[in-house]
């Protein structure tokens, strides 16, 4: 079956990451088909706009796209193109593997834990921002849901018993943020409730990040609100090497847009030494979502044997390859 696929090809580097990942997917012969859309600073300079329509129908047609970092200029406009878009296509559930791989600058071995973040409401969307006339006081509205709570945690349940994980961590902050994160928790317990085939346990936020530092290997699924998401799903990701290894799934009821988290990091732009590993991590979370998840795990393990071969590996991972040369030999062994 043929699928169709809206590419953003991204600012910095990611149209060289981009080029380096379609490269192992067509390796790969998966029938995929391509199309691409502009978003970032690539469409501000082409359409007058960060997000332009085009693409938002794109996205809304073809129901999945592969994104490359964007830019948000600094200035008016929306605060950031991806919270745009997580809220356009409601994009509920943001889901972040942290994964072991061999020769990383990771000081851990054998990390295997999922964050499963809300994506649409809570402090991180920045609803009601206001400073006072004398610029002394800032001020910020945290808005968080029955209905966004309830359908984050069953995702992360749901994921769970479908990919056989055995436990979820709930973390919140309801010792303090007794409304907001209250709330949150309160509905997680209802909801935990539901699944007795899955362990459940709940960890206030300071302490999930001291545990996730001194053990992490007690955690499994984690399952939060946006910010707290946010934050302990890029701790995670420091576990496993950095942001280089991080991939991220934006899952909604029918549309769904993979990348990687980190930036466009423009300060090596062009210089074809970009790390592809996270979108292509992420491209492995397409696949999975495409119901090819054989494929999906056909190109985790080329991923993982590149590594584990030390072939042509880029700067950031100890070695003196390029972008593309990278991609070859992953798609070589996928």
């Amino acid at each position: 079956m043929t699928h169709t696929i809206a590419v953003i090809r991204g600012d910095g580097i990611g149209p060289e990451i981009m080029d380096a990942t379609l490269h192992v997917l067509d390796a790969m012969h998966l029938d995929l088909q391509y199309v691409f859309v502009e978003a970032g600073m690539a469409a501000l300079d082409k359409h007058g706009s960060l997000l332009p329509e085009s693409t938002l129908d794109a996205i809304g047609t073809h129901r999945v796209a592969l994104k490359s970092p964007l830019t948000t200029p600094v200035g008016g406009g929306f605060s950031s193109i991806n919270v745009e878009l997580r809220k356009r296509f409601d994009l509920y559930a943001n889901v972040r593997p942290a994964i072991s791989f061999p020769n990383t600058k990771a000081r851990y071995e054998n990390i295997d834990i999922i964050t499963v973040r809300e994506n649409t409401e809570g402090a991180y969307i920045g609803e009601g921002q206001a400073i006072s006339a004398d610029g002394t006081t800032a001020t910020l509205q945290q808005k968080v849901t029955r209905k966004g709570s309830e359908r984050i945690v069953r995702y992360a349940f749901d994921m769970a018993r479908k990919i056989g994980r055995k436990k979820v961590t709930i973390v919140h902050k309801a010792n303090i943020l007794k409304t907001t994160s209250g709330l949150f928790l309160k509905v997680a317990r209802e909801v935990a409730a539901l699944y007795p085939d899955i362990g459940c346990n709940e960890m206030i936020v300071d302490n999930t990040c001291m545990q996730l530092v001194m053990r992490p290997e007690q955690f499994d699924v984690i399952v939060t609100t946006n910010l707290f998401g946010d934050i302990v799903s890029d701790l995670c990701a420091g576990l496993v090497g950095g942001l280089g290894l991080a991939p991220g799934a934006n899952i909604g009821a029918d549309t769904a847009i993979f990348e990687a988290v980190h930036g466009s990091a423009p300060d090596i732009a062009g210089q074809g030494i970009a790390n592809p590993c996270a979108l292509l991590l992420g491209a492995a979370q397409m696949l999975d979502h495409l119901g090819i998840p054989a494929d999906a795990e056909r190109l985790r393990k080329a991923i993982r044997a590149t590594l584990a071969a030390k072939d042509s590996l880029t700067p950031d991972l100890g070695g003196s390859g390029d972008t593309m040369g990278f991609a070859k030999a992953i798609a070589a062994r996928a």
